[in-house]
């Protein structure tokens, strides 16, 4: 389901791999479209081990393996987590999303049955979702669990493409970077 917030997209009402808007859901290393146990530059699909050895999704062959550069900083249909685990039109957000869901909405931290995180009530209309603080994945551990939420766009930093854009919420709004080998939520979006 998704709810209209009077943006070019339409917000999921929950996170991939959750049924309620209140559940973590699934989590995702950037550009892979399965959860796994160990989120790492050892286990990430699209490197040889390290960040500096990136396989796909690189502009800057410092960070290339061998040199190797695809110019490519946004994902793929086939390595979006949303469209490979929800079909249809269902997609991660471009980074530009997340700024226009900042800024077009009003943010309030909160607990939503007993699940902290933020309600997000659109400026335009009233409408709301409800992002949990879901924290991230690193190896095989959880990070700022119940304190932070991070949510994937579908990009990645043009000179540091071992760095993503993304959503970063804590006691206050803001968009930032994390690296890419991380376990991450996903709240999609669709037309």
């Amino acid at each position: 389901e998704w709810v209209d917030l009077g943006l070019s997209v339409k917000w999921a009402t929950c996170n991939v791999g959750a049924s309620k808007p209140e559940e973590y859901g699934d989590y995702f290393a950037w550009g892979e479209t399965e959860p796994k146990e160990d989120y790492s530059w050892a286990t990430y699909k699209y490197c040889k081990g390290t960040h500096t050895t990136m396989t796909k999704y690189c502009s800057n062959a410092e960070y290339g393996y061998n040199g190797f550069v695809d110019g490519r900083t946004s994902l793929a249909v086939n390595d979006d987590a949303a469209r490979a685990n929800w079909g249809g039109s269902w997609r991660m957000p471009t980074y530009e999303e997340q700024i226009e869901l900042r800024d077009n909405c009003e943010w309030t931290w909160t607990t939503q049955n007993g699940v902290n995180g933020y309600i997000i009530v659109s400026k335009h209309n009233g409408n709301s979702i409800f992002l949990p603080a879901a924290g991230i994945r690193v190896n095989t551990g959880f990070q700022y669990f119940e304190d932070r939420c991070y949510y994937l766009s579908n990009s990645v930093e043009y000179n540091n493409p071992h760095v993503l854009s993304l959503l970063h919420l804590y006691s206050s709004w803001c968009c930032g970077a994390k690296s890419r080998d991380c376990g991450n939520p996903v709240r999609a979006v669709c037309w």
